[in-house]
């Protein structure tokens, strides 16, 4: 692709660096954003400087906050002692979006695989085993996606946790073999964690 800029190909380098952003595209926006009043530019711009720099991730949970507890973790009518093991933040919205869930969460961080070099010291197991041990949980739900990265690390929550008097349970298998969570649909995802069963049935 021929620039008559530099400028212009340092926009659209950087924009091809987001996930799912040709170059194709990312010039689209370049131009677009070019086209657009210098006030609604530099909200952008602000807006993703005030990202970067301002937000914070949950003490209690990891999940991405305007402050140092969630606001899910400082609700109220939460139920403290259910809490639902997931990935990432795209996967408690994705929850949250069925409202058949009224708990917290845990945010792993990611999901083991030994492929990619992230092994569990990686992710935030240590801090979930932490609040079993501060807190006074009844249940535990291993939300994680059904892929085989998605399994093995609830395999290994579950040989964690077991010692724990609690229940474990995952999310009943609506959800297709290699699906992520974050790509189901609401009614479908809303069931499984309605219908969710012990872990134990899975391997035993």
């Amino acid at each position: 692709m021929n620039f008559s800029s530099k400028l212009l190909e340092q926009a659209v380098d950087e924009f091809g660096r987001l996930p799912g952003v040709g170059k194709k595209t990312a010039l689209r926006l370049v131009l677009h954003l070019l086209g657009q009043p210098n006030s609604d530019v530099f909200r952008f711009t602000d807006a993703i400087t005030k990202l970067k720099e301002q937000i914070m991730y949950c003490k209690v949970c990891f999940n991405i906050s305007d402050h140092e507890v969630c606001e899910i973790c400082s609700a109220l009518k939460r139920d403290k002692q259910t809490i639902c093991v997931v990935e990432d933040t795209r996967d408690v919205m994705a929850i949250e979006n069925t409202h058949q869930y009224q708990g917290v969460y845990h945010v792993l961080g990611g999901l083991i695989s030994p492929m990619d070099g992230i092994g569990p010291s990686d992710l935030k197991i240590e801090a979930l085993v932490h609040r079993l041990r501060e807190n006074d949980i009844k249940e535990v739900i291993l939300a994680l996606s059904a892929t085989m990265e998605g399994d093995t690390t609830i395999f290994y929550l579950y040989r964690k946790l077991k010692e724990f008097q609690i229940e474990i349970s995952t999310i009943a298998r609506g959800i297709a073999f290699g699906g992520e969570l974050e790509y189901v649909d609401e009614i479908t995802l809303g069931r499984s964690i309605a219908t969710r069963i012990p872990y134990e049935r899975n391997i035993g």
